[in-house]
This record gives structure tokens, C-alpha cells and sequence, in this order.
């Protein structure tokens, strides 16, 4: 299809941190705009019960498919994998039905003086789960032939849409934000859908007849009989099969504590909007540089290392580039959680005070903003083993692993909940790191064990460089230092302390390892260079 993995993924990665960068900032400070108008306990319905079912529906649905369909795609018979995408549609259909009369008659109903429009809230999230679904084969093929920066644009429209909506209509009716959440839920996945679907119209009209894409207009990405042929890839059945029970493990320990705040209530709705709230604060760094670093890491090592193959009987070239990427990417994650770490323990309360209020930066919301950032630091260190793991594993190992996932699973929600009883909303954040650590420790075994006998060991870019480590444990003293000395007198020197010791710190990083930093810089050069 000529075209390399690396500098695609690399670019899809960049564009996306970018994004997500961006419009994570705009949403940011509307959100605090908008947290002065409403209450904590219409948060706690939006953020935690409506958008924990669109979670649901969504990952149960598409997640399995598109991790399969997604690997080697230089080998699909691409009307047999259109037909498979469609199976979406049937299955987010008995999704929203079954989950949304799960939310509507089996939860506990938010009381009428906390939020109207409830109801609606839910239908607009099946609505919505429905409509995605419609133009997933479209969306997958995007993906497959890297048109990265449409996708970059379209989800740009996407939060554009949806934000500016729902800030207009609460600003106008405050009491009505449940509603506003509705509106602009379906309004903005409408948008979404329409662009995706003018523009592959446009591009498949004007492409010249020397371009590598396989379909030739929009009735391509709609189901259709193949003569001589079975209607899907058998072979992806199996892998997508795979995917969809350890989807369905993998839900629920991503979303554990919000599915124990839903079918538990061990939370009020108000304490759950806190929790929400403070959440995202600790997860922006997984929001704006994991996730897309996830992804795009999955889809490179998906195509550059075959499921059942050992390393040895592979590309000697393709396989060092692999082992370096990996082992570079274990030593980026674990050095950007360090250095969340350190500043959050210094300044979580300055950050809640200025986004939500001096209400928001209280003792609990300020324990749990510091708690949660070693959990970031395990978020990323688990995001990139995982996603190889995932990756490269065969069949047979997704299946044995799909076991394991059933017993942290089940560790998990018996932890949370015990946690939480104990320890309230910080017993979620304590269960979900010893989570991640046995994630963490089972994928890495996987990667030692793949890379036995040969002269890689990706595992030890876990650690970072020693003056690193040094200038984080420093920057770290430093900080806590000047916050128990300025920041009830002067937030700002504190401020201005922490500052320079960021600089600082990153400076030593780069320096530390700018052989890597010079290594990326080559190796996109040299693939540019062979594409041209």
C-alpha cells in the first residue's frame, strides 16, 4: 500500500496529542465556567451515570471489532470485513435496549429536585451509541488507510459541537442541564456522522484511478454477497470473538468504580460529581497523551509483528525497530508519570482551587488529586505493555488471557468495594493501582518471555535515567517545601517555584536521552525520505 507503519503511527500520535491538547484546554476552562452554574449532583448524573451507559454500549459494541479488523490490513478482503463491521449495528441495537432499560428501571432514579429530563438523558445516549454505529465500516477504513488527519479534524468538529451546545444551553437554562447534555449528545454525533460520510463521498468521486483504495463509491461500505465466498473472514470471527470476552473484562475494569457507584450507590450523587470531576483533573495526561499513544502503538506493532510467529522467525530489522520503539515508549511513560507524581502532590490544591472553587479544593478533593496521580503513573506504564501484548498475542494467548483478566476482575470489585467502605471515594483509586499493577506485571512477563533468547529486553526502559530520577526526587522536595512555606501567603511564588523546577526537570530529561530524541528525529527523516 506503500506506505511505513512507523512514520504513520508517529504522525496519527502527534496529530492526536495535539487535538487532544487543544480542545482538552477549551473544554477545561468551559467546564469550570459551567461547574459555577450547576450543581455537583446534576455532574454526578451526567458524568458518571449517562456517560458510564454510553461507555457501555459503545466498548461492547465496536471495541472487539476494531481491534481485530485492525490487524494486518494489508491482507483483508475488504467486502468480507465490511460485512463483519455491520454486525455492529444488530448488536448496539440490543445493547441500547437492554442497557437503557437497565438505567431507567433498575437503578436508582436521581430524585426530581437533583435533575429533570433523565429519561431523555438516556434515550439520547442509546440514540447516539446507534447512530456511531451506522458509519462504522467508514470510520475503520479511515483508520486502516491512515487518513489521519481527517480524523484529527472530525473529532476536533466533534468536541467543537458538543461543547459550544451544551455551554449555550445551560448558560440559558441552567435547570435544564441534563437536557442541554441531551441535545447536544445527539446534535454533535449527528454532525459527526455526516461529515465522515460527505467526505469519503467527495474523495472517492475525485481520487485518481492510480490510488490504492479498494472501494469505489459509498454502497462499498454497505453489506453485500460475495460469489464464491464466505460473507465475513472467518479468521476474524475467531479474533474478534477473543476480543469481545476480554472486551467485556477489560469494560469493567476500566470503568470499575463507576459501575459500583451506579449499581451500589456507595456514593451520593454529589459526592459522585467530586469524584467525577477530580478524575478528570488526575486523567488528563491518559486523556490527551496516552490514549492516542495507545492507539496509534497498537496499530504499529499490530502490523509489524505477525501473532504466531516468534520473534526470531521474523524480520530481523523490522523486529529491532520494534524492540526499540517498545522500550522507548515503557521509558517515555513511566518518566512522564514520575514527573506527574511529583508536582501533584504539590499542586493539587492550587489546580482545584483555580478550576472549581475553594469548595472543590477541600481535603477530600485534594486527597484524591494527589492520590490519583500514581495512578496516571500506572495508567501509562500499563497502556503501552498491554497494547504490545495485545497486539502480538495469538489466539489461543488472548483466550488464556481472557482468564486472567476474569480473576482481576472479580479482585477488583471485591477490593473497590471493601476499599470504599473503609476508606470512602479514595478506596476506588487505591484498588484501581493494585489493578494496574498486576496488569502491569502480567504484560511485561509476556514481553520478557517473547523476547527470551534473542538480544532485545525492551522491559528495561521501565526505568528512567538516573539524573532524571535525581531531578524528580529534588524538584519533588522543592515543591513540597514551598507549599507548606507560600501557598496560603503567596500562591503565586509557589507557582513560580514550581515552574522552574518543571523546566528544570524536563531539561534534564531531554539531555538524558536525546540518543532517542535523535534516534525518532532519523528514522522519520529516513522513511520520508524512502516514501518520496
Amino acid at each position: 500500500m506503500g506506505k511505513n507503519f512507523l512514520k504513520s503511527s508517529l504522525q496519527n500520535a502527534s496529530f492526536n496529542i495535539i487535538f487532544q491538547l487543544l480542545f482538552r484546554v477549551v473544554t477545561f476552562l468551559l467546564n469550570a465556567f459551567v461547574l459555577r452554574n450547576i450543581s455537583q449532583a446534576v455532574v454526578g448524573v451526567m458524568n458518571v451515570r449517562l456517560l458510564l451507559l454510553e461507555s457501555t454500549i459503545l466498548f461492547l459494541s465496536r471495541e472487539a471489532f476494531r481491534r481485530a479488523c485492525l490487524s494486518k490490513t494489508t491482507e483483508h478482503n475488504w467486502p468480507q470485513v465490511v460485512n463483519l463491521i455491520w454486525l455492529t449495528v444488530p448488536l448496539c441495537a440490543v445493547l441500547s435496549i437492554l442497557f437503557g432499560w437497565i438505567w431507567l428501571n433498575a437503578l436508582t432514579t436521581p430524585e426530581e429536585h437533583i435533575t429533570t429530563h433523565y429519561a431523555i438523558g438516556v434515550w439520547s445516549i442509546c440514540i447516539s451509541c446507534m447512530m456511531e454505529m451506522c458509519i462504522e465500516p467508514i470510520y475503520l477504513v479511515s483508520q486502516a488507510f491512515l487518513f489521519v488527519k481527517l480524523k484529527v479534524l472530525l473529532e476536533t468538529l466533534h468536541v467543537v459541537v458538543r461543547t459550544v451546545t451544551f455551554t449555550s444551553l445551560v448558560l440559558w437554562k441552567p435547570s435544564a442541564a441534563v437536557l442541554a447534555f441531551s441535545v447536544a449528545q445527539v446534535l454533535a454525533v449527528a454532525v459527526f456522522c455526516l461529515a465522515y460520510i460527505i467526505y469519503f463521498h467527495h474523495f472517492i468521486k475525485t481520487k485518481s484511478p492510480s490510488e490504492d483504495f479498494p472501494f469505489s463509491s459509498l454502497k462499498d461500505f454497505l453489506p453485500k454477497r460475495i460469489e464464491n465466498e464466505d460473507l465475513v473472514d472467518l479468521r476474524l470471527c475467531v479474533l474478534t470473538w477473543s476480543f469481545l470476552k476480554q472486551g467485556i473484562l477489560k469494560q469493567v475494569l476500566t470503568e470499575g468504580e463507576r459501575y459500583i457507584m451506579t449499581l451500589f450507590s456507595v456514593l451520593t450523587f454529589y459526592e459522585q460529581g467530586i469524584y467525577d470531576v477530580v478524575n478528570n483533573l488526575g486523567s488528563l495526561a491518559a486523556r490527551f497523551i496516552f490514549r492516542p499513544v495507545e492507539e496509534s502503538s497498537y496499530f504499529y506493532f499490530s502490523q509489524l509483528v505477525h501473532r504466531d510467529k516468534s520473534i526470531k522467525e521474523q524480520n530481523e530489522e523490522q523486529m529491532k525497530e520494534a524492540a526499540t520503539v517498545l522500550k522507548q515508549l515503557l521509558r517515555c511513560m513511566s518518566s512522564l508519570g514520575l514527573l506527574i507524581v511529583c508536582f501533584g502532590q504539590s499542586y493539587s490544591r492550587l489546580l482545584l482551587m483555580l478550576y472549581g472553587g475553594q469548595t472543590l479544593a477541600d481535603n477530600l478533593g485534594t486527597l484524591l488529586l494527589r492520590t490519583h496521580c500514581f495512578a496516571v503513573l500506572l495508567l501509562g506504564l500499563n497502556g503501552i505493555s498491554e497494547c504490545y501484548a495485545l497486539a502480538t498475542m495469538s489466539a489461543s494467548q488472548l483466550d488464556r488471557y481472557n482468564y486472567v483478566m476474569v480473576f482481576l476482575s472479580v479482585g477488583f470489585l471485591f477490593f473497590s468495594l471493601i476499599f470504599t467502605y473503609v476508606l470512602g471515594s479514595v478506596g476506588f483509586i487505591i484498588a484501581n493501582c493494585g489493578n494496574m499493577l498486576a496488569r502491569i506485571f502480567h504484560s511485561l512477563k509476556f514481553i520478557k518471555k517473547r523476547y527470551t533468547g534473542t538480544q532485545y529486553d525492551p522491559v528495561k526502559g521501565i526505568v528512567p535515567g538516573k539524573w532524571y530520577l535525581l531531578a524528580v526526587a529534588t524538584s519533588g522536595l522543592v515543591t513540597i517545601m514551598s507549599e507548606n512555606i507560600y501557598y496560603e501567603n503567596s500562591k503565586i511564588y509557589h507557582f513560580f517555584i514550581g515552574t522552574i523546577c518543571f523546566l528544570v526537570t524536563v531539561a534534564v530529561w531531554i539531555f538524558e536521552e536525546k540518543s532517542w530524541v535523535l534516534y525518532s528525529y532519523k528514522s522519520i527523516r529516513r522513511h520520508s525520505l524512502k516514501l518520496e
